[in-house]
């Protein structure tokens, strides 16, 4: 098949490339010209594991292009993918769908033969009809285009591997057995072909399934952060209780990590636009649950700077603090609502000199916060530190042999806010280390 992706930030560019895997050929359109000239390049303006690979591969085969022109993404095919981002509103939980209806617009005055939109982005229940309404009346062509709802749950560091090989396909239309429904079925036919559930659901059913999904991981993620809580006061040990917890099939493990609590341009954002499409809704009464897992997760940051107080004492102006970890997760460079910059800027404007280290996301880092220091090498970092904070968990950093660290740094405290540093080992090296979720 043909088709086109509209909009080739993180999600557009890993589903231009996996489509280009599946065997269709494949043009990506976006409109920043600096973008575009770098995937046509063979590369991702971010980093994905192996997606550099994915995008280098499908470009030198001819499948994978690029382009900034609405018109050329118009005439090379009938499907069109739309996956721009869909922001929180600065101040607001809302979504920002400007994107979303200025890509419509530019794209719609160019659709003069029957098209079918299939959009990605993750937006409130209630924009398809808009969305519809929009498109038939700026496009040539009408009521012969069509408006489908393809929602993506990825995971960044997995991105490939959960386009390929899913949990699920939902698709949602105005009208099932559709044209829509058939060119969607045939996009997707080897993934479905290999026994991969499908489901085929209405508009507002299809717009809720990432932000209900989004909603239910992040409450399950706080609710384990709110038995660590109970764990610290109590003595008890978190990990041993997510462990008893996730034995039972019905709860289960997996994403069940007490530590700092998640971040990122997905679960913070859909938390709350979750929410605020429910208030809309009058059905504010029933995401209370939900506005309490958001709280939760704020709480986990500022937790961590009052153990760095506790260590430090109430005044940490003059204080050396070097924190390990930028990106919100480990194998990303994406900084977006990092609880590990959040807790570093925080601290900085309690007057402490802080110092930060990560792998992949020092330069988007750079950018946001110029006024921290920050080193490449996490040893480096951390000498002379009066603390040293565990904030993302990067295997470099579980790794790290404490005794290394044990000779040029003074203060000889850690705090492991994921839970992953080997904590008989750090004490057997003379350091004193505390455990979001432990005694």
């Amino acid at each position: 098949m043909k088709m086109t992706i509209i909009g080739c930030g993180y999600l557009g560019a890993t589903h231009a490339a996996c489509m280009a895997e599946l065997g269709h050929e494949v043009l990506g359109m976006d409109a920043d010209i600096d973008k575009v000239a770098i995937l046509s390049s063979g590369k991702a303006p971010f980093f994905e594991r192996d997606l550099d690979a994915l995008i280098a591969k499908h470009t030198a085969t001819g499948r994978l292009k690029f382009t900034a022109s609405y018109a050329e993404a118009a005439s090379f095919a009938d499907l069109h993918f739309i996956g721009v981002g869909t922001p929180q509103q600065p101040g607001r939980g809302n979504y920002d769908l400007s994107h979303l209806f200025d890509a419509a617009l530019k794209l719609a005055p160019h659709l003069s033969t029957p098209a079918v939109i299939a959009v990605k982005s993750t937006v409130p229940v209630g924009t398809a009809p808009r969305l519809a309404e929009l498109l038939q009346a700026a496009a040539p062509a009408g009521d012969l285009v069509e408006v489908a709802w393809n929602p993506e749950f990825l995971r960044e560091s997995f991105a490939i591997d959960d386009t390929l090989r899913p949990d699920r396909i939902v698709l949602g239309f105005q009208n099932t057995h559709s044209w829509a429904e058939s060119l969607l079925r045939e996009a997707f036919a080897k993934i479905i072909d290999s026994c991969t559930a499908t489901i085929v659901t209405d508009w507002a059913t299809a717009e809720l399934a990432k932000g209900a999904a989004n909603s239910f991981l992040a409450t399950k993620i706080s609710y384990i952060n709110a038995m660590a809580e109970v764990c610290e006061k109590s003595g008890a040990d978190v990990t041993a209780l997510a462990d008893i917890l996730g034995h039972d099939h019905r709860i289960g493990r997996h994403g069940m990590r007490p530590g700092l609590g998640f971040g990122g341009g997905c679960l913070p954002k859909d938390l709350r636009g979750f929410i605020a499409r429910a208030d809309e809704l009058d059905a504010e009464d029933a995401v209370g649950i939900l506005r309490e897992a958001d709280a939760i997760n704020t709480r986990r940051r500022q937790h961590v700077i009052d153990l760095a107080h506790q260590e430090l004492g109430p005044d940490l102006r003059g204080k050396r603090i070097t924190v390990w970890g930028a990106a919100f997760k480990p194998e990303t460079d994406d900084i977006r609502d990092s609880p590990a910059l959040a807790v570093a800027q925080k601290l900085h404007d309690l007057g402490a000199y802080v110092t930060v280290t990560d792998p992949q996301a020092l330069d988007n880092a750079r950018k946001l916060h110029p006024e921290l220091d920050y080193v490449e090498d996490p040893i480096a970092a951390a000498e002379d530190a009066d603390l040293v904070l565990h904030l993302t968990e990067w295997h470099q950093f579980s790794t790290i042999d404490p005794k290394r660290l044990a000779t040029p740094t003074t203060g000889h405290k850690v705090i492991d806010a994921r839970g992953t540093l080997n904590t008989d080992h750090w004490r057997e090296a003379g350091w004193i280390i505390r455990t979001l979720g432990r005694a």
